[in-house]
């Protein structure tokens, strides 16, 4: 399993391509449910790489309190409000709620994880 913690690189690449892959759901003008299948994949994989991660850097984690276990739960509440934005959209309900806190948990999420104490040294 030491590919999945040796860096962080598989983790990022797999939320990047969920993005890319929501994005093509949700904007498309017809429901694609290969798409929509392939992202769902890409929820697991990015739930394993990100708890790998987790679990191996467990005492640097610990040093620096909750940050990363905040970004656990939004990275958790990311995948769910895409799923909702997906499964709302196919069966014609509004997504303008759920598209608003998708963007602001998206944002934190995003800030936690790159500034936190196991990122990336921009």
């Amino acid at each position: 399993m030491d590919f999945l913690t040796g860096s962080t690189h598989i983790h990022i690449t797999t939320w990047v391509l969920a993005i890319v892959l929501f994005l093509i759901a949700a904007l498309a003008s017809k429901p694609n449910k290969g798409v929509h299948m392939a992202l769902r994949v890409m929820y697991i994989l990015i739930i394993i790489t990100g708890g790998a991660l987790f679990m191996e850097n467990r005492s640097i984690i610990a040093e620096g309190g909750m940050w990363y276990d905040m970004k656990l739960l939004f990275g958790v509440l990311v995948i769910g409000f895409m799923e909702m934005i997906l499964v709302r959209k196919t069966k014609g309900k509004s997504t303008t709620m759920f598209w608003v806190l998708f963007g602001i948990v998206f944002l934190v999420t995003l800030y936690l994880g790159l500034f936190g104490g196991i990122s990336m040294n921009f």
